[in-house]
């Protein structure tokens, strides 16, 4: 159970495809972001100038207030909406920059409608209690859920799970995948991507210098805009393939070769989203 498939820049590039005469704005991928909070209006942001640049042809944002009003004054072709109930979109970011004990019964609602629709949903901060809630209740309706835990929430979403502890961390990502039965990217130096038939990928592509606020929000936003464009593909590959691409933007953005070492420099989140365009670049050439 300990051993991981190790992914590739090869295996990143599968996920990736230059538009052609026949694409719009719809083909290219729609996603959804609910994210953000009057206390933490930066994650909305960050999470949807990443889905921009990793290729988006739509972003939707869900959200009012300081949220709202951030996105806009940053990414103006972004469209905002107060609700998610009939949004066309392609994947759900949900969770960044949100916290569960703040949550209103309305939110809630929504949250869980999105959890129990058919698009896929990237589970990330505030929302993966609902995730684990949903995931135990009696069968019915389920989206395809990838969980993007850090280590803190992944030992908060064990204990939710009933799920015990394990010193090897590929056998615990695993056992929780399979409880919770979605995917479950567990961040690190190491990320670790579970499946829950227990197969698990590593991706070793990032540097020290993303352990830093706000590039986790980056993440969820590469990772519902690979899925939107990719809506027939595994997603533990296509968690794979956003990890890996996240964390080659950190190395750009801390000015670390390619396929050497170095030590870098500090970068902030925004640094990361903004590296994307290029990366994405040299996967195609």
């Amino acid at each position: 159970m300990s051993d991981a498939r190790e992914w590739s820049r090869g295996d990143t590039a599968r996920f990736l495809r230059v538009p052609g005469a026949d694409d719009d704005k719809y083909s290219r991928g729609v996603v959804g972001l609910r994210t953000g909070s009057p206390a933490y209006p930066g994650a909305a942001v960050l999470g949807v100038e990443a889905a921009w640049r990793t290729g988006a042809g739509f972003v939707r944002y869900i959200g009012e207030g300081r949220a709202a009003d951030a996105v806009l004054a940053r990414r103006p072709e972004t469209v905002v909406g107060s609700h998610a109930v009939g949004a066309r979109v392609g994947a759900w970011v949900i969770g960044s920059g949100t916290d569960a004990a703040s949550r209103t019964v309305e939110e809630e609602r929504e949250l869980r409608q999105i959890l129990r629709g058919a698009e896929p949903v990237v589970v990330d901060a505030g929302a993966l209690d609902l995730a684990a809630d949903v995931a135990l209740e009696p069968a019915g309706d389920r989206a395809p859920t990838l969980l993007t835990p850090h280590g803190r929430e992944f030992a908060r979403l064990q204990r939710r799970l009933g799920v015990a502890e394990d010193s090897d961390r590929s056998r615990a990502a695993a056992a929780a995948a399979a409880a919770v039965g979605s995917v479950v990217l567990l961040k690190g130096a190491r990320t670790l991507v579970a499946a829950p038939d227990g197969g698990v990928i590593a991706v070793e592509a990032g540097t020290g210098w993303l352990s830093t606020a706000g590039t986790g929000d980056v993440l969820g936003g590469v990772l519902g805009a690979l899925l939107a464009a990719n809506p027939n593909a595994d997603v533990a590959e296509v968690a794979a393939a956003g990890a890996w691409l996240h964390g080659h933007a950190g190395r750009r953005a801390a000015g670390i070769p390619e396929d050497a070492d170095g030590p870098g420099r500090p970068i902030v989140a925004l640094d990361v989203a903004e590296a994307l365009p290029v990366v994405i670049a040299e996967l195609l050439a």
